[in-house]
């Protein structure tokens, strides 16, 4: 395997791995996802399906879209820590707002229209960055390995 084709398979296999992490603290660490979380997946799918494809074609523009879907998952990443660090307000599907000026009946219709999973809420950390903050780091140094495959020439 060339140069291109192993970065191209490390970003790729990066973002399979990431994916496979969210299922595993989903279905085995029964931690079920809220909306940003799901947001975050699809660029990672993206990515791999980018990648089974430019190990086989040559053009410079699907690494270069692997480090887009990497860096979108990133920012969304990134934007999700936000939520959950109060550092700004989240979706209002998903996060707590204020109740003030609520009716009881308006009230409970907001409490049972809430989804079942909060945004601004942590359900893990480690080093006390949580799910979110751990994928936009790792998404960040994918899309580092995406542009250096896109800065490798695709040799037979």
């Amino acid at each position: 395997m060339n140069k291109r084709n192993s970065l191209i398979f490390l970003a790729a296999g990066g973002s399979v791995a990431l994916l496979l992490g969210a299922f595993g603290f989903q279905y085995i660490g029964e931690m079920p996802p809220c909306k940003l979380c799901i947001w975050q997946r699809w660029p990672h799918v993206a990515a791999a399906v980018i990648g089974v494809v430019a190990i086989w074609a040559g053009t410079r523009i699907l690494p270069l879209l692997g480090a887009a879907a990497a860096a979108t998952t990133a920012g969304i990443g990134m934007y999700h820590t936000g939520v959950e660090r109060d550092w700004w307000e989240g979706l209002s599907s998903c996060s707590s707002g204020p109740i003030g000026g609520l009716s009881g009946e308006d009230l409970m219709a907001q409490i049972m229209a809430a989804p079942l999973v909060r945004c601004d809420e942590v359900p893990w950390e480690m080093f006390t960055l949580s799910m979110a903050s751990w994928n936009a780091i790792a998404s960040l140094g994918l899309m580092m390995i995406w542009l250096m495959a896109a800065r490798v020439q695709k040799t037979p």
